[in-house]
């Protein structure tokens, strides 16, 4: 091979493998929350960081934390992986995962000042598919509630200038309603560093953005009260809260991927951060959270762990065939059944009535059970 031809083979080379780490990092990245109290995720003192792991090694961890077995089908790489992150006693499993989507969230995980998120297991994440079917048993014994739906199903689906007020005092900020119309008003949030974040619901992408966050906090206490009033049942199964955000592309749209964008994805690392601690007091620190931060390439149209649940076959009942011109055979059968069970009736009865009457007037000397030590004649 001559030298031009060899340079360019080595160019070629060198472009695909840079290509392959883009895709591989471009993908995303996936933060596992742990409780502080109960710790369900290992401790990575030197780095918070693990090495890239696929959607089906992530949906591994997400079953076995449901108290589920894994895919009998895993590799020998990805079962070391799991034991990287997960605690080993397998007896100790939270059975309930808060999983969340961010969209459009590129360039935050890197430089991210939030202490819960900075505090977590972080990896990189390969979406070799745009989903990966998930295998879990059936749904008696796995509880699924989907924070989409309970949003798009809500009746009251407008929210007023008190929830905002309480969600603004809630992060420290303020919120000054207007006069004119109803939320309308300026939003202002503190966020680290001395940054504030200012934004005007009388703007379509402001407004957006932050009826999406209300709308996940909404449904976040709904889904803990429906974790409370079924706590007290006695067929308690595992619980897996799913759910996705898109309202950061909003802002990216209106402003850029910087700025005010950039500060937009900081509050809403905060909110899922009050979420989480929310969700930890209703679950008494068993929960674990899986948050995935997604570039704006990756599709929406469904969620990238796709779950399928195994059913279990039905018990077997033998049941009597009701035909056409069964009435006859159904009285042959029962004719059948009587006659049997008279005579084996008949039967025990002779048979107990013999029994008795040898035992009655049996010899003394000829029961072996009494005089077993009698020489008999």
């Amino acid at each position: 091979m001559d030298s031009p031809s060899c340079l360019a083979f080595s160019l070629l080379l060198i472009s695909s493998l840079l290509s392959l780490h883009a895709k591989a990092d471009g993908g995303g990245s996936v933060f596992f929350l742990d409780s502080p109290s109960h710790p369900y995720i290992r401790s990575h003192s030197s780095s918070s960081k693990t090495d890239l792991m696929s959607l089906m090694d992530v949906g591994a961890a997400m079953s076995v934390l449901l108290g589920f077995a894994p895919s009998p089908f895993l590799s020998a790489d990805s079962s070391f992986k799991l034991n990287e992150v997960l605690m080993p006693n397998p007896f100790d499993r939270p059975r309930a995962v808060f999983l969340l989507e961010v969209t459009g969230a590129e360039g935050y995980v890197s430089d991210s000042d939030n202490d819960l998120f900075n505090n977590a297991l972080r990896s990189g994440v390969i979406y070799d598919k745009n989903e990966v079917d998930i295998h879990l048993p059936d749904r008696d014994e796995l509880s699924v509630v989907s924070l989409d739906e309970l949003s798009t199903s809500s009746l009251d689906t407008g929210f007023s200038d008190k929830e905002l007020n309480d969600f603004a005092l809630l992060l420290g900020g303020s919120y000054v309603s207007s006069s004119l119309t109803r939320f309308s008003g300026k939003l202002s949030i503190p966020l680290k560093g001395g940054v504030e974040l200012k934004l005007d619901m009388s703007k379509n992408a402001d407004r957006e953005f932050i009826e999406s966050l209300l709308s996940l906090i909404r449904n976040i206490q709904r889904a803990i009260q429906l974790h409370l009033d079924l706590s007290g049942n006695t067929h308690n199964p595992s619980e897996l809260l799913t759910g996705r955000f898109n309202g950061i592309k909003v802002l990216q749209e209106q402003y850029g991927i910087d700025g005010v964008a950039q500060q937009g994805m900081e509050l809403v690392a905060t909110t899922v951060s009050k979420i989480f601690d929310s969700l930890q007091t209703a679950h008494k620190g068993q929960i674990v959270g899986l948050v995935f931060f997604k570039d704006s390439h990756s599709s929406e149209e469904d969620l990238i762990l796709n779950l399928k649940f195994t059913s279990h076959p039905a018990p077997r009942i033998l049941e009597e065939k009701n035909s056409g011109p069964g009435a006859l055979i159904i009285a042959e059968v029962l004719l059948v059944r009587r006659t049997l069970a008279w005579l084996t009736g008949i039967i025990l009865l002779v048979s107990t009535l013999l029994g008795t009457y040898f035992l009655l007037y049996m010899p003394i000397t000829r029961d072996t059970l009494l005089y077993s030590n009698v020489k008999l004649d």
